[in-house]
Parts: C-alpha cells; structure tokens; sequence
C-alpha cells in the first residue's frame, strides 16, 4: 500500500438492487418518510440513498437494497402509487456496491475525480454514488466487478 495514499481499503457487496422513485411531488414531503417508514416495517434495509432536488414540482429519490428484498419493496411501493398515480418506480437489479475507503482522503483533492476517471477509463458505468469525509460507495454492474476492482488496486496500490 502507498503511504498516505488516499485510498486504503475496498470493499465489495453483491447482490444489490437499485430502486428510482420518479415524480414525487414536492410539496408532498411527507410521503418520503412514510416510504421509507413502511419499507421498514417490512424489515428491508436500505443502504444508498440519493434525492435529486425539486424540479418542476417534482423530485427523484434513488435507493438500494439486498435484492433478496426487492419483491416486498416493491409490493409495498406500489401501495403508494394510489396517493400519487403518476408515481413512476424503475428497478435496477444485480448491481454490486464498490466503497473506496480511505482517512486521507478528506485530506486530499481529487480522490473522487482520479475514481472517475478510473470507471471511465475502464468502461464502468457508474449507477449511483453516495459519499462521505472517507469514503466513495458506487453502484455498479455485477459484471464490472473485477476490472474496477483490478483497476483501483492498480492506482493505489493495494
């Protein structure tokens, strides 16, 4: 590993499915925590969680999920589409979430630029991306699994 590399660790979970909920009305904000709330009850655990800002009265609100729960997701999902019938949900299936962890990195610029340019270099389509201080997460195909993998390894020496 490099010293004070930015990157110092990669983790990987299989089996991820990514679900988009499109034409949420803004003005109906309520109707995101009774989504997640009932999600809940069902005991499904949701990981990334990325909200697109208002546009037009509407917003978008993307998650992931074990794809082992993805019928009760979207079973109870479809319960919401009576308050709201132009809901639109798409679902995404077998996606694998790659985190690029490192401490350095909210000491160094351009970590989140370099992986960009690594999944592009390598022909990794990037689904979605959650962050913090120290880590990247990304959702990608299953099948880009090993040649990110390889190609971070490569970049940061681990």
């Amino acid at each position: 590993m490099l010293s004070n590399s930015p990157v110092t660790n990669v983790s990987i979970n299989y089996n991820v499915a990514l679900i988009t909920i499109d034409n949420l009305p803004s003005g109906k904000m309520f109707l995101i925590p009774e989504i997640f709330n009932s999600i809940a009850e069902q005991n499904i655990n949701i990981d990334m969680i990325s909200q697109a800002p208002p546009y037009r009265g509407v917003l978008s609100l993307s998650f992931t999920l074990p794809s082992a729960d993805l019928v009760k997701a979207i079973s109870v999902l479809n319960n919401f589409k009576k308050q709201v019938p132009s809901l639109s949900i798409e679902i995404n299936a077998e996606n694998t979430k790659l985190s690029v962890y490192g401490e350095q990195m909210k000491n160094i610029p351009g970590v989140a630029a370099r992986l960009f340019t690594i999944f592009s270099q390598n022909g990794v389509d990037i689904k979605l991306v959650t962050t913090s201080e120290v880590d990247i997460s990304y959702l990608i195909d299953e099948k880009d699994v090993d040649r990110a993998l390889s190609a971070i390894k490569a970049e940061y020496g681990i």
